[in-house]
């Protein structure tokens, strides 16, 4: 591993990735919740990406703001820092839009966030390789390092293509439940008229 951060007892960092993972496991199943909740099959998607919004200012502008104030932060803002923050809330509001339009078109929320969380990583990579290149170019990749984004991409592939189908509806299980009543009252002498 690359320099001290994963190493030694300051592994506060995994802490905070791992609630990263549970926060963005479970967008994709509240979101699509949202959505349908708002009993509006043609504006309902907007109106969950309004609230979505409301939820952002709330924790990216209100509590920022909050944290900023109580730590006496100076009120210099760098027009490179800006930018690229910008831009990195642009691209996370348009995924969750498009996570949002997907659901729309009838994509299940445990295929659509499997494609995005395994498809992700992948992104990451190629963008990061493609602003930092690594020492001695792409011939200095390490296989592990390529076996893992083809795991990634194989990864999300076999849980989009295997997921298990849902349950049926309670009412359809109550149907099977009471057929077979019937069929072995059929064939009971307690049964017979």
């Amino acid at each position: 591993m690359e320099g001290t951060q994963a190493t030694g007892p300051g592994m506060t960092w995994l802490i905070f990735a791992l609630l990263t993972v549970v926060s963005w496991g479970l967008y994709g199943v509240l979101l699509h919740s949202g959505q349908t909740s708002m009993a509006d099959p043609v504006n309902g998607r907007y109106k969950a990406f309004l609230f979505v919004g409301i939820a952002y200012f709330l924790t990216a502008v209100v509590a920022p703001l909050a944290v900023l104030l109580i730590n006496g932060a100076n009120w210099s803002y760098p027009v490179r820092g800006m930018t690229w923050s910008l831009l990195a809330g642009i691209a996370g509001a348009a995924g969750a839009f498009c996570v949002l339009l997907a659901f729309g078109a009838k994509g299940s929320p445990a295929v659509v966030m499997s494609i995005v969380f395994a498809g992700a990583p992948v992104v990451n990579a190629a963008c990061a390789l493609a602003i930092h290149p690594p020492a001695g170019g792409f011939a200095g990749l390490r296989w592990q390092f390529v076996a893992g984004i083809l795991l990634a991409a194989i990864g999300g592939c076999l849980v989009t293509l295997y997921k298990p189908g849902p349950a049926p509806p309670a009412q359809a299980a109550v149907q099977v439940v009471q057929e077979q009543d019937r069929l072995v009252d059929r064939g009971s002498p307690a049964g017979v008229d």
